[in-house]
Parts: structure tokens; C-alpha cells; sequence
């Protein structure tokens, strides 16, 4: 699910629509666009992307938002097509690694894969996991009103259904505005 929850930050920060009732514009430029990527990446992978690097994996992050939709919309078997597509794409395959005295962990990738590679197999072989359970309900669209977002419900009840605590907050605080304009 950590992949999913990776893949839904990268939609995030770079994918274009709305965000908490605004407009999420596009990157302005190759710098702001790297800026919004590494933001992610970062801290994520502890590395640092090149121009060149963060606008093909911002431009891969396209092809997770509309798996993100299909599943949103119900439509799993629409996304499995395209995580499948992608998992050729990439070169996912899973692969135990181990560097130094660190313990063995899974990879998505192959250890000399190109960083963009590297992490996109990581995200599409996470989702092609996740979509093949019981899980995949979790993955999801926010449902508040101007808000386009993505995210990965970790939560125990896994009856998430905002980005954040200030779409829940916006939509409860509207909805209870109507409530009291109609009585």
C-alpha cells in the first residue's frame, strides 16, 4: 500500500485539476515542475531528480491518475488493463534486493534500472499487488466539491472518501450550511 500512497503523492503534486476547492494549475516552468516532483521524490527514495527526469515522471504520473479514476469510478477492470500496461511499460518484476547490511526487501525493478523506471515499476507493480485484493476499493477520487485529488485510504475502517481533512472539513461545514438555510 506504501506504493499506492507514493503514487497518489506524485498525482498530486503534479497532476493538474483542482485541490481543495482551487484551481491546480500546471508547473509554471522545468524548475517549479522539478521543484513539485522532488518534493515527493525526495523524501520519499532520499534522491534528487534532474529536469529531464522529473518531467518524465511527471508525465508518467498521468497514466496513475487515470488508474486512480477507474478504480474511483468502479471500473477495476479498466485499470488492471492499464496496470498491466504498465507493468510491461516499466520492466516491473518483483525482485528481493539487498545492499550492505540492510535486510532483504522488495523491489519492483531491477537494481540498474533508470531512477524513472525504477520508481514507475515500483508503482505499477504496487498497484497491480493492491488491485488484486480485497484492497482495491481503498484507492479513490476526493469527494468533495472542487477537489480532484487522489489518495490511498490506510485507515483501520477503510471508509475514506476525501484527500484530506480540509475536504471532509469543506464538505461537512457546506453541508451543514445548507441543512440550516432550509430549516
Amino acid at each position: 500500500m506504501t506504493r499506492v500512497t507514493r503514487a497518489a503523492e506524485l498525482v498530486n503534486a503534479v497532476v493538474p485539476g483542482e485541490s481543495r476547492g482551487r484551481a491546480f494549475p500546471p508547473a509554471g516552468d522545468d524548475r517549479e515542475l522539478r521543484e513539485r516532483v522532488n518534493g515527493m521524490i525526495t523524501a520519499a527514495y532520499r534522491i534528487t531528480l534532474d529536469v529531464a527526469d522529473a518531467a518524465a515522471l511527471a508525465a508518467a504520473a498521468g497514466q496513475l491518475r487515470e488508474v486512480f479514476g477507474a478504480v474511483d469510478a468502479g471500473d477495476i477492470d479498466s485499470a488492471a488493463i492499464r496496470i498491466n500496461a504498465m507493468v510491461t511499460e516499466y520492466g516491473a518484476r518483483p525482485t528481493l534486493i539487498r545492499r550492505g547490511d540492510e535486510p532483504w526487501h522488495l523491489h519492483f525493478h531491477d537494481p540498474d534500472a533508470p531512477v524513472v523506471m525504477g520508481i514507475m515499476a515500483s508503482f505499477a507493480g504496487g498497484f497491480a499487488y493492491l488491485l488484486g485484493t480485497e484492497y482495491a476499493e481503498r484507492v479513490g477520487v476526493c469527494s468533495a466539491e472542487h477537489c480532484d485529488r487522489v489518495y490511498m485510504d490506510v485507515s483501520r475502517n477503510g471508509t475514506k472518501r476525501f484527500c484530506s481533512t480540509a475536504c471532509q472539513n469543506r464538505t461537512k461545514t457546506a453541508a451543514f450550511r445548507a441543512r440550516r438555510a432550509e430549516g
